[in-house]
């Protein structure tokens, strides 16, 4: 069994299909024969792809209008999106590629990672129908569905952290790498998100993206910030109660 069928939990009948899922346009590129590559794949993958979390948002955000449900799915499908969930299991070290481009990091390449990505959901869909692809790409995304579910559909969570607090302070929160844990294919992040010496929430995550992500939600939930600037208004109450006084004099 191929260390990557491990990973995903998945026996390809036809190996060649992931052989093709795994290989890079420029592998034939570089050496100048006739060789299959994954951009087909990748095509075929991305509609997959498309039609399984428009299905899962239809049929689980039954109270979203067209427009919001439009939103959510590009967050769940994003370049950015696709690149964790390739790097969650480190797809980038089996792909066969050209010396140039691997050299110039194309294994870590997010356009590179996220075709890679839908090139092996198109390869499960040709290897054993929609089913079997679907259930491979909720698991994939569970995480990022599961958030979705808690989040408000308009709302970036680090963005509007950092709007609330540049309305008080200029400083920008920073957010902290506490630990990491797990293997390689599966790892836990966790974060904190420290604001002018506070720290504010902790959040943990496949990635450091959703760590960070949950770390900011936690922060608007318990608002610590506010211990910090309520004794700032309070002494410019007691200045302003001062300057009124000597005026009554």
């Amino acid at each position: 069994m191929h260390p990557l069928e491990e990973r995903i939990g998945y026996k390809f009948r036809n190996s060649l299909l992931l052989a093709e899922a795994l290989t890079h346009p420029s592998l034939g590129h570089e050496t100048q024969q006739r060789h299959f590559d994954n951009q087909r794949l990748e095509f075929l993958g991305d509609a997959i792809l498309q039609l399984v979390v428009t299905e899962y948002l239809f049929q689980n955000f039954a109270d979203q209008p067209e427009g919001q449900l439009t939103k959510l799915r590009s967050r769940l499908v994003s370049r950015d999106t696709l690149k964790e969930h390739a790097a969650a299991l480190d797809l980038g070290q089996f792909l066969l590629m050209g010396r140039g481009e691997e050299a110039s990091g194309g294994r870590s390449r997010t356009s590179t990672l996220a075709d890679a990505f839908e090139s092996l959901i198109g390869a499960i869909y040709l290897d054993d129908g929609l089913e079997k692809t679907r259930k491979f790409i909720l698991a994939q995304a569970q995480e990022n569905l599961a958030q979705l579910a808690e989040e408000p559909v308009d709302i970036n969570p680090k963005g509007h952290l950092q709007e609330l607090l540049q309305s008080i302070s200029p400083q920008s929160p920073v957010y902290q790498l506490i630990s990491q844990s797990g293997p390689e294919h599966d790892k836990t992040f966790v974060v904190q998100a420290v604001w002018e010496g506070i720290v504010l929430g902790h959040g943990k995550g496949r990635s450091k993206k959703q760590a960070e992500t949950a770390a900011a939600l936690e922060a608007m939930e318990l608002k610590k910030w506010q211990k910090k600037t309520k004794p700032t208004r309070r002494a410019g109450s007691i200045k302003r109660i001062r300057k009124i006084s000597r005026r009554t004099r």
